[in-house]
C-alpha cells in the first residue's frame, strides 16, 4: 500500500492511498475535524465513484471497527500496527501468565516496560477503551498495547505468555 500525504493549509491534510489491489482513496482530514473519504474508479482515477463525511467521532468510531478493536477475526491471535518505531499490538493473555489475576497498577508497565495498555477485550467480549489501574488482568483478555517493538516484546515474554520468564 502506498501513501501520499499533503497539507492543505487552512483546510486539513489529505492522504492518497492505493492499495496493493489497485484501489485508490483519499481521505481529507479539516482542521474543524471532519473527515472526507472519496473512493475512485481504477479505470478513471479522475472519477469518484464513492464519497462519504463522517464527524470526528464517527471517523474514530470507523477507525476502531477497521483497527480490529471493536470485532477480531477468530483466526487473528495477535495484530501489530506499526508507526516509526511506536507499535500497537494486540495480544491474548495466555494460560499461567504472570500478569493473570493481577491489576495493571499491580504489574505497572508503564514504569517497568514503557508500554501502554490502551485498551483490554475482556474474554467475556466486554471492551474497555480507557482502562484504569484497578482493571484486572485475566487468562483469555487480549491487550491492546503500545511502545517500541523490544518492550512489547519483553513485556508479552516475561507477563503475558504461558508461565512468563524473567
Amino acid at each position: 500500500m502506498m501513501i501520499k500525504e499533503t497539507e492543505l493549509p487552512g483546510i486539513g491534510r489529505k492522504f492518497e492511498i492505493e492499495t496493493n489491489g489497485g484501489n485508490r482513496v483519499v481521505v481529507i482530514i479539516h482542521d474543524d475535524g471532519r473527515r472526507e473519504i472519496y473512493h475512485f474508479d481504477q479505470k478513471d482515477l479522475e472519477e469518484s465513484i464513492f464519497d462519504i463525511t463522517l464527524t470526528d467521532t464517527e471517523s474514530r468510531q470507523l477507525a476502531a471497527i477497521l483497527g480490529g478493536m471493536i470485532y477480531k477475526p477468530k483466526a487473528m491471535e495477535t495484530i501489530e500496527v506499526a508507526f516509526n518505531d511506536l507499535v500497537i499490538e494486540w495480544y491474548k493473555v495466555e494460560k499461567q501468565a504472570k500478569a493473570h489475576s493481577k491489576t495493571i497498577g499491580e504489574i505497572d508497565v508503564r514504569s517497568n516496560y514503557d508500554v501502554t495498555i490502551i485498551a483490554v477485550i475482556k474474554n467475556t467480549q466486554k471492551k474497555l477503551s480507557t482502562p484504569g489501574p484497578d482493571t484486572l488482568i485475566e487468562e483469555g483478555d487480549t491487550l491492546v498495547i503500545s511502545g517500541e517493538r523490544g518492550n512489547l516484546k519483553t513485556l508479552i515474554k516475561e507477563l503475558l505468555s504461558q508461565g512468563g520468564s524473567s
